[in-house]
């Protein structure tokens, strides 16, 4: 046990799948997070991760789709799991039912997963996710908050990376949703990653984290 905990040393590796779902591993335990059905993602290829737990913001196809994610059971879960019920629209769950927010804590280290997020936080939701190291939230607009409400929540939570989600490109996204130059023009620390995954620690630099497929 000794010897897996010295190999974790703090690092936790991000990798996205496409839309909202990414598998986030510390201590060689994998969750997934919103995982979609085949074909429920314009433009996205079928997924097949692997992981030790899944957790969904909500039950629609593009991000409650646990059928494709093979679970292999592993008692050493080195994640604290916060969930946070909030609401998948402005009026209070009437028009696309609640949404959860997911905050995965391991070593220090907090990720927070917006799922579907469609309001503003409330005071106490925004006190228990101010400065979190991680924020993986939705800027598309139509069935989300859009790109300048997203900034305004990551202004008041101020974390140290912001991956955002939940957009569409020239080649994938539903149309009716916003682009992810649409969020990413309001800032000037944006990393533009080669690849799909990215490892972190505490001393990761704060950063607007743009993955790619």
């Amino acid at each position: 046990i000794a010897k897996a905990r010295s190999a974790f040393m703090g690092k936790i590796t991000i990798k996205w799948h496409g839309h909202s779902c990414f598998s986030v591993t510390a201590d060689n335990y994998t969750i997934v997070l919103d995982p979609f059905a085949d074909g429920s993602v314009p433009g996205i290829g079928n997924i097949r991760p692997e992981a030790n737990a899944v957790l969904c913001s909500h039950g629609h196809s593009d991000h409650g789709c646990t059928g494709v994610v093979t679970v292999t059971e592993k008692a050493n879960n080195p994640f604290h799991i916060l969930k946070i019920d909030t609401y998948h629209d402005d009026a209070q769950g009437t028009k696309r039912g609640e949404n959860r927010i997911h905050m995965l804590e391991a070593d220090g280290i907090r990720i927070v997963h917006f799922g579907d997020l469609g309001c503003m936080l409330t005071p106490e939701q925004t006190e228990l996710l101010k400065k979190a190291d991680v924020l993986m939230i939705p800027v598309g607009g139509f069935y989300t908050i859009d790109a300048a409400q997203a900034r305004e929540i990551v202004s008041i939570l101020d974390p140290k990376i912001v991956i955002p989600m939940h957009y569409r490109s020239d080649t994938f996204g539903y149309p009716v949703i916003g682009r992810l130059e649409e969020f990413t023009n309001y800032y000037n620390n944006i990393v533009n990653y080669t690849g799909d995954t990215l490892v972190i620690d505490k001393d990761t630099k704060v950063q607007t984290a743009v993955l790619t497929l």
